[in-house]
């Protein structure tokens, strides 16, 4: 197989980074943003349709599929790749934030995390291996290990223990899956304290992952607290590995979080807030259900030149929310989708072009992560 990761171009100005990342699956050009499909679907969407917002890798929860319909039932289907039909890279979570969110219904110990499930209260025992091996039998091409991710804030003790045994946890989840497909990247945790981001760097890097993700931000902190963060701790992160960014995804954060050196971006906002009748539009997001929408005949955003765009209009995206209509919530996800997909393709192209700089000023000088109702 071709090398994992290439490292096809750094900008001049910024962290910014162009790569290329191979899998037997196929390849995908970075910075990425990956559409969430939680429980083996993207919401709304069919694979084609997702396709055509211009992602080739999405993110699968193994938290819930191995709850339902579970691992062993995928595995017998084919693997997640057939069974939700969907021919290209998947990346799965641990499970980890599941499970350490749901803190009512768990108890962590050095073995791992003894969880009741959300749904029928029957109790399990998610291990680092048990991890691996759920994500192993979905076939997975992208997996992470367990990790700890605390609710910010946490004392600062509490995360150094978590770090601690995060650390611990990824020499196990990586012993386990030595020499079996798929990719397994190295989690670094430490909280919202750059001294304990930087140790956590360093003991992951000593067990040499092909891959680094940053996890625990984007939990509650502040946006600038995130970005000094990443200003803090990129700087000593290898070069030659991507770094992927858990669970960001507002458009004004991904080109930040791109120009300080992030290739990978995860969310479920795009199409969270497309089912609650919110899109992404060139200035910013436009709740639909705004009365002043009702007799508008534009389209959602002039800018745009997705299927929604061009063929429907704000009067009738309005009607079918209003309506309770569920065409609303697919066409509104499909636009939030493609508009991400679209803002990746222009981050890439300007990269390419030493133009980054520039696409970033014009960018943050006209588009407001506030709704916008014009």
């Amino acid at each position: 197989m071709e090398k994992f990761f290439e490292l096809l171009k750094k900008d001049a100005r910024t962290g910014a980074r162009l790569g290329m990342i191979h899998t037997p699956r196929g390849s995908a050009e970075t910075p990425a943003f990956m559409p969430v499909g939680t429980q083996g679907t993207v919401k709304a969407l069919i694979p084609e349709e997702v396709t055509q917002t211009g992602a080739s890798i999405i993110l699968c929860n193994t938290y819930h599929l191995y709850l339902r319909p579970g691992a062993d039932l995928i595995y017998k289907a084919g693997g997640l790749h057939k069974f939700m039909n969907w021919p290209y890279i998947i990346l799965t979570d641990s499970g980890g934030f599941q499970v350490n969110s749901l803190a009512h219904l768990s108890r962590l110990s050095e073995e791992g995390v003894l969880f009741r499930s959300h749904i029928d209260g029957s109790l399990h025992l998610l291990t680092p291996e048990k991890s691996i091996e759920v994500q192993e039998k979905l076939g997975s091409d992208i997996m992470m290990p367990l990790d700890i991710c605390l609710p910010n804030p946490s004392p600062y003790k509490k995360y150094e223990q978590a770090l601690k045994q995060t650390t611990r946890w990824a020499a196990r989840s990586k012993q386990y899956h030595e020499g079996k497909p798929g990719i397994l990247f190295g989690i670094i945790q430490g909280g919202i304290y750059l001294d304990l981001r930087l140790k956590s760097l360093a003991e992951i890097e000593e067990l040499d992952f092909p891959g680094l993700a940053i996890g625990g931000l984007s939990v509650g902190e502040e946006k600038e607290l995130m970005y000094e963060i990443l200003e803090g701790l990129l700087p000593g992160a290898p070069e030659h590995k991507p770094r992927y960014l858990m669970g960001v995804g507002a458009p004004s954060s991904i080109v930040k979080c791109v120009s300080l050196g992030i290739d990978l971006f995860d969310c479920v906002l795009p199409t969270r807030l497309g089912r609650n009748g919110t899109a992404y539009c060139a200035y910013g997001k436009v709740n639909i259900d705004n009365a002043r929408f009702r007799e508008d005949f534009s389209p959602l955003d002039p800018t745009c030149d997705c299927y929604v765009c061009k063929n429907y209009t704000r009067a009738y995206l309005r009607h079918l929310f209003v309506s309770r209509e569920m065409l609303a919530a697919r066409l509104l996800s499909y636009h939030n989708l493609y508009f991400l997909g679209r803002l990746m393709s222009r981050i890439r192209q300007a990269i390419k072009e030493d133009q980054f700089s520039e696409f970033q000023k014009e960018f943050e000088s006209t588009y407001q992560e506030r709704s916008i109702n014009t």
